[in-house]
């Protein structure tokens, strides 16, 4: 099994847990969950509160087992001791005791994955230097800023150097340089071919890294896919404009707009506040939109603004997990390039 080309896969992934007396309350955390990830990839886990992903994380690292379905970490069965060596995690809360230097953290750490003191110390220069803590080996980490945390964090699960690393929530907290540390970090290991997957909330920063994204809610999959083509695919579920369009804020009134422009099917006038009118056409090539502005110029339009737009993470996924349209079957709808694969 260990020559698979994805990081992890997992085929009508399932888990139950059981409740109260004898255990006759059942609860559902994942349904079904189907899709892989490729190797060398940076993939985001996204979903509300209570939709499965930290169940889907326990499953991948081994400390809950799957009820139903099958679930790979590079090649080997998912919790096995071959695909545990495969995975450096790092903890949405990572604690580290205040006595402890970064190096003594590292050593410690470096212990509970079976690296002896003297493999460590030849490490761990390094590793500081990887996640910019170079000049702070000796240091306390109780003088550690979160960011700092963080960064000691991501260098104990390189320490074993693993090929997968998942990271929980790894900018959650962070000021915003500390995330942009974070990120450029997580984009060099991508380099260096370490596949990437992450447990996280924050969707600008899911945005701005992945490849793909994969969206739970309530333990079923609503999306699996590249990034850059999750608006293509709402717009075909729902109808919901979400594709890459253009937009003129304009000085005018519905009337004169109506006159003045060619709507075509996906096309929008709308009021806006401001004695303004928003002018969405889902044509964005240079000769359509340079006829537009000559049009309003010639009628004497105050042309505001025009923009180029497209769906964002987070318009998608609140869309995605709003719409009726997507029911729990969506998941078995779900193409082999438009859902269960990112590469």
């Amino acid at each position: 099994m260990g020559d698979s080309a994805n990081a992890i896969e997992v085929s009508d992934l399932r888990k139950t847990y059981s409740d109260g007396i004898f255990g006759r309350r059942k609860f559902q955390a994942l349904k079904g969950v189907t899709f892989s990830v490729p190797k060398g990839a940076v993939f985001g886990l996204l979903g509300p509160n209570g939709a499965g992903k930290t169940t889907f994380v326990k499953i991948m690292l081994g400390i809950v087992g799957k009820t139903v379905g099958d679930a790979s970490v590079m090649g080997h069965s998912a919790g096995s001791s071959k695909a545990r060596n495969q995975i450096g995690y790092l903890p949405e809360h990572l604690r580290v005791r205040r006595h402890h230097t970064a190096h003594s953290a590292l050593e410690f750490y470096g212990g509970l994955s079976g690296l002896s003191v003297s493999e460590v110390r030849a490490k761990r220069d390094a590793l500081l230097e990887k996640v910019g803590l170079e000049e702070w080996g000796n240091s306390p980490v109780k003088k550690f800023s979160k960011g700092m945390l963080q960064r000691l964090g991501l260098a104990q699960a390189l320490l074993h150097d693993p090929d997968l690393l998942i990271l929980d929530e790894p900018t959650d907290g962070l000021d915003p340089q500390a995330r942009a540390d974070v990120r450029e970090i997580m984009t060099a290991l991508q380099k260096e071919g370490k596949t990437i997957f992450l447990n996280s909330h924050i969707l600008q920063e899911v945005e701005m890294v992945c490849d793909g994204v994969a969206i739970l809610d309530h333990g079923d999959l609503k999306y699996c896919g590249p990034v850059e083509k999750i608006g293509d695919f709402i717009e075909k579920r729902t109808g919901i404009r979400t594709g890459v369009g253009m937009t003129f804020i304009v000085e005018s009134d519905l009337e004169t707009m109506n006159k003045l422009v060619d709507c075509t099917p996906g096309d929008e006038l709308a009021d806006q506040p401001g004695g303004v009118i928003e002018y969405y056409s889902t044509r964005i090539d240079s000769e359509f939109v340079n006829a537009v502005i000559d049009r309003l110029r010639q009628n004497a339009i105050t042309i505001r603004e025009v923009a180029k737009k497209h769906v964002t993470l987070e318009e998608a996924f609140l869309a995605i997990l709003s719409n009726e349209k997507i029911g729990d079957d969506s998941n078995s709808e779900l193409g082999e390039t438009e859902g269960r694969k990112i590469g």
